[in-house]
């Protein structure tokens, strides 16, 4: 019997995982603890005026499919009109099959807008851009109706420690909106000794927004603490670190003081100074962390900006980063050690962009689990390049191997598209994929209560019991 294309069943292909994703994962809400999202947009309600400004813009997953279908990038960042760019992108669509693309495209297009039965594809680019498009001119298709209807109840941002926070305000304070929306710090900008000129820029930058002239290496220390107090009042709960590679060279204060004022006077450090001013940072940034009880996630392996002349061309993040491939098994034993030494290790999540480092990470985090938050060390899930259905099940797998994953926090878009949310579904479908066929094989209990609370609790519980954020009361009465 063939099996309809991304019917009811999809991605459950036995009788246990569709009851387990019936029963226990479909209807649980929807936990992002990271994500791109514009905090801007969700306080402002944002109406969108078509299909491609919602879904093409700032999406360098499709930029990239796009891009290797031989599309021109006129119609992908350039000037071409909304259905320009939107007609190449459904020209690209069917060249995506068994990308995760082909399946997201399609998903989202059927959880948001009710379209089913067709491919996108150059004969329905027409019909589905006009209906698509026609909704969201419609109050009912504003960016936090889009959330609701996805059923999110928590969104974490991704915030520079210079921001303001005004719209987080105004959504903290707007009790109509049930979703919390909480900031996460990103202070990756702190580390970028190499370019002294956007460095001192961003310094300044800090130094206004925190009040502290950050004119010395502690009182730069200081401008980053009073940042990290502010976010705190916020709601702020989790930091996040965008960095190639865990930093952990041995340096002295004296050190990284001369290293700080070369930089502030316009003198690029060097690879080994910029490495060791590096260690430092992080290991502070940690230690706040730590006495706030905040968790800190560490995204370990990207190779950014590999292509000079786009990046000339567009910036950053805008489609041209790859795989790293980094050492980090030593450097990263060797910070949480130097952390967990001093009682400063808070709780922690290690995402791995190449997926040979999957068994590393997943060891690692046994290391340092000292009993006092249920897996307080979390091997996070796949990301990115890894978010796909392999790369989730190897996730999946390796935790399960070397770790607990009954405790594991669960899935994130890692999105800057407000139409992302169906990959916790996707996500979803293919955890209960996994248990449903170890039941079958006799591999687990065929006890639904135990394996279904599982499901529960990564889809949304296990969350809700690590991160401890402020959330609103709508949220906590579920």
């Amino acid at each position: 019997m063939t099996t309809p294309f991304m019917g009811e069943d999809f991605l459950l292909s036995t009788k246990t995982a569709r009851r387990l994703y019936q029963e226990y994962a479909r209807d649980m809400p929807i936990y992002d603890y990271h994500c791109h999202l514009s905090v801007r947009d969700i306080a402002e309600n944002r109406k969108f005026n078509d299909l491609t400004e919602a879904w093409l813009a700032g999406d360098h997953y499709k930029w990239r499919a796009m891009r290797a279908n031989g599309v021109a990038e006129r119609f992908i960042t350039g000037d071409a009109t909304s259905w320009e760019k939107f007609e190449a992108w459904a020209s690209t669509v069917p060249a995506t099959l068994r990308n995760p693309l082909f399946h997201w495209t399609h998903l989202e297009l059927k959880r948001y807008f009710g379209v089913k039965g067709k491919i996108l594809c150059p004969e329905t680019a027409r019909s589905i851009f006009d209906a698509c498009s026609a909704k969201l001119k419609t109050d009912g298709f504003r960016v936090r109706e889009l959330l609701m209807s996805a059923n999110v109840r928590v969104v974490c941002t991704t915030d520079d420690p210079t921001d303001t926070l005004e719209y987080h305000k105004k959504l903290r304070d707007d009790l109509t909106f049930p979703i919390t929306v909480i900031p996460a710090f990103r202070p990756d900008n702190a580390m970028g000794v190499e370019n002294p000129e956007a460095f001192n820029a961003w310094t300044d930058s800090l130094s206004a927004a925190s009040g502290v002239d950050a004119k010395s290496w502690p009182a730069f220390l200081e401008a980053l603490q009073s940042r990290h107090d502010f976010f705190h009042e916020h709601g702020c709960r989790l930091s996040d670190h965008g960095i190639e590679e865990p930093y952990a060279e041995e340096y002295g204060d004296a050190e990284i003081r001369k290293i700080f004022l070369s930089v502030r006077k316009g003198t690029p450090a060097d690879a080994g100074e910029s490495r060791k001013f590096k260690s430092a940072i992080l290991f502070e940034l940690a230690r706040m962390d730590a006495e706030r009880k905040w968790t800190q996630q560490l995204h370990l392996g990207a190779l950014r900006n590999v292509n000079s002349r786009f990046l000339k061309l567009l910036g950053p993040n805008t489609g041209f980063d790859t795989i790293g491939d980094w050492s980090c098994a030593v450097p990263l034993a060797r910070f949480l050690d130097r952390l967990d030494a001093v009682g400063k290790l808070p709780k922690t999540i290690l995402y791995s962009l190449n997926p040979t480092d999957n068994a590393v990470l997943a060891s690692m985090t046994g290391n340092f689990q000292d009993g006092t938050v249920a897996g307080k060390m979390q091997f996070g899930s796949a990301w990115w390049f890894n978010d796909q259905k392999d790369g989730m099940e190897d996730q999946l797998r390796y935790l399960s191997s070397m770790g607990l994953l009954s405790r594991f926090v669960g899935m994130l878009t890692d999105s800057r598209s407000f139409l992302s949310f169906p990959r916790h579904e996707y996500f979803r479908r293919i955890l209960c994929n996994l248990l449903g066929g170890d039941m079958e094989r006799g591999e687990a209990p065929m006890d639904f209560a135990l394996v279904g609370k599982m499901v529960k609790d990564i889809c949304w519980d296990n969350a809700m019991a690590y991160f401890g954020l402020p959330i609103k009361e709508a949220v906590r009465k579920g």
